[in-house]
């Protein structure tokens, strides 16, 4: 539930945004109403193509069966962990530019397709948010209860409004900067853990060899099957019995984001 609520509400806050941000230029350009029409028809059709992607990605499973099912289900945990690491840095190194990159491609579109290039470009904006979270989600489904992935994705969507809201308003000192800097950070422990329960079904279905298994035993110290433990091993990967090829593309992935954390530094 806790990851669910957290994916959603990082990826609904930043629809939030784009839609906020995308609204407050047509309000300083366009006099008709028109405009603003347009827009929310775009964010809704984001939504219905999210929507929709989350349909094909049911519609796909409930054709495979057995070994095709579980290779489907384990290559979109790597596709979901891949993209929230694409995501995170891509928002390092363009997220400055974001709100002048969203008005310059409003005004082309207005002014190449009239209102309906308004309603292209808010569709495209969040629906590559809604796939982002259709992804993520399918992915958490993999090693989790669909009630509480439900219950975690909808008060995760109603936190990142009352967020967006608040920041707007002005109710709260809110560093929108700031918390989205932190939940970078969140969402790249929580790409490693999507990572690890992919590696974890490749060693059980003996497509990856272990090369040593275990490396440690910590259990005696945090058992990742108590309570405790299981909530860490899902939010951050932590294995108390890890094997050797786990850990070893564990330490590659961390390595290769650092590498890559600090080129995107002065985007």
């Amino acid at each position: 539930m806790g990851n669910a609520f957290f994916v959603v509400w990082r990826e609904s806050l930043e629809a939030f945004l784009i839609a906020g941000i995308l609204f407050a230029w047509l309000q300083a350009n366009d006099d008709t109403g028109k405009g603003k029409r347009a827009l929310f028809g775009g964010l809704a059709a984001g939504v219905g193509l999210a929507l929709l992607l989350g349909w094909a990605l049911l519609g796909v499973q409930d054709e495979l069966t057995g070994e095709a099912l579980e290779t489907f289900q384990t290559a979109t945990l790597f596709v979901a962990a891949g993209l929230i690491t694409q995501m995170v840095l891509w928002m390092r190194k363009h997220g400055r530019q974001m709100k002048a990159r969203l008005h310059a491609d409003l005004a082309a579109a207005r002014e190449r397709s009239g209102f309906l290039g308004v309603a292209v470009v808010a569709a495209l904006a969040v629906a590559r948010e809604g796939a982002e979270t259709v992804i993520f989600l399918y992915g958490l489904a993999q090693g989790g209860e669909i009630s509480a992935l439900v219950v975690g994705s909808l008060t995760g969507f109603a936190a990142a409004g009352a967020t967006a809201w608040l920041a707007a308003k002005s109710l709260a000192r809110l560093n929108i900067a700031l918390l989205l800097r932190l939940s970078s950070i969140l969402l790249l422990i929580l790409a490693s853990a999507l990572l690890m329960t992919a590696l974890d079904r490749l060693i059980g279905a003996g497509s990856l060899p272990p090369l040593l298994d275990p490396v440690w035993d910590s259990s005696l110290l945090l058992d990742d099957t108590t309570t405790g433990g299981k909530l860490l091993a899902d939010f951050s990967g932590y294995r108390a019995r890890p094997a050797l090829s786990s850990l070893l593309a564990w330490l590659g992935y961390w390595g290769v984001v650092l590498v890559a954390w600090r080129k995107t530094r002065h985007g």
